[in-house]
């Protein structure tokens, strides 16, 4: 069952700098503290469901949740990785487009979706972030086709860690480019299966495979080391121009 939770000042904010409101002013904080709230869900509850109304738009604070399509005829295709900073819900869009779930505990910072609607006419700095947040998921949607259709599965593997790793950097403000990476994991290899579009055994074979050519180490089941981080990159595919981003 979720959970209001206490509300986090927007100065302390772990994703102040990365989320919708990455570029407000002072004046424009207040604004959106106004209207926030925080609330807690557990692993496995639903967030949003595809073609219901969203009472509140939210951006991932802690914890991770996928996003999904599910077919007529039950079969369930995932369609993004939703990590901290990232946002749930679409103004001048009342009903949520895909599934939601929490993979792991989530802490959401909502906003009241016609209050969130209207605050955009008067806060130009989250209008444009979010402008350019919905572009960057678009050029996520244009590479992640890139990766399901046209890579091998170790590149599909190589690939998901090394966006994993530019995304919980891009959070903490890092570089992890020219040295090792040390990250956690937020789903389990089935998930991570799945939102590859590949089999858990195939999935666990080729972390393996990684980890014994010495491109990842593995302390425990949920942390992954990258001892040199361009490596894994070039594996990846990755030509140095910023990465695919799934």
């Amino acid at each position: 069952m979720s959970k209001l939770t206490p509300i986090v000042p927007c100065t302390t904010c772990p994703i102040r700098h990365s989320a919708v409101c990455a570029e407000c002013d002072s004046d424009e904080l207040a604004m959106l503290s106004a209207i926030k709230s925080y609330r807690t869900v557990p692993a496995g509850a639903p967030l949003a469901s595809a073609g219901e109304t969203l009472e509140h738009f939210s951006s991932i604070v802690t914890g991770c949740a996928t996003m999904s399509r599910t077919l007529e005829d039950g079969r369930r295709q995932t369609v993004g990785l939703l990590l901290p900073s990232d946002y749930i819900g679409r103004p001048g869009r009342a009903q949520a487009a895909f599934d939601v779930e929490a993979l792991s505990e989530v802490t959401l910072c909502r906003f009241e979706r016609r209050a969130f609607e209207k605050l955009l006419r008067d806060t130009p700095h989250v209008a444009s972030r979010l402008l350019k947040m919905t572009l960057d998921e678009l050029d996520a949607a244009r590479d992640w086709a890139v990766v399901l259709g046209r890579m091998t599965a170790r590149e599909k593997v190589a690939t998901f860690l090394v966006s994993l790793a530019r995304r919980q950097m891009a959070v903490a403000l890092g570089d992890p480019i020219g040295g090792p990476v040390t990250m956690h994991l937020p789903l389990s290899r089935e998930a991570m299966a799945d939102h590859l579009g590949l089999t858990i055994e195939t999935t666990s074979r080729q972390m393996t495979a990684l980890r014994k050519d010495g491109l990842i180490e593995l302390p425990t089941t949920r942390d992954i080391r990258i001892p040199d981080f361009g490596a894994l990159a070039l594996e990846a595919g990755d030509d140095g121009d910023g990465g695919l981003i799934v």
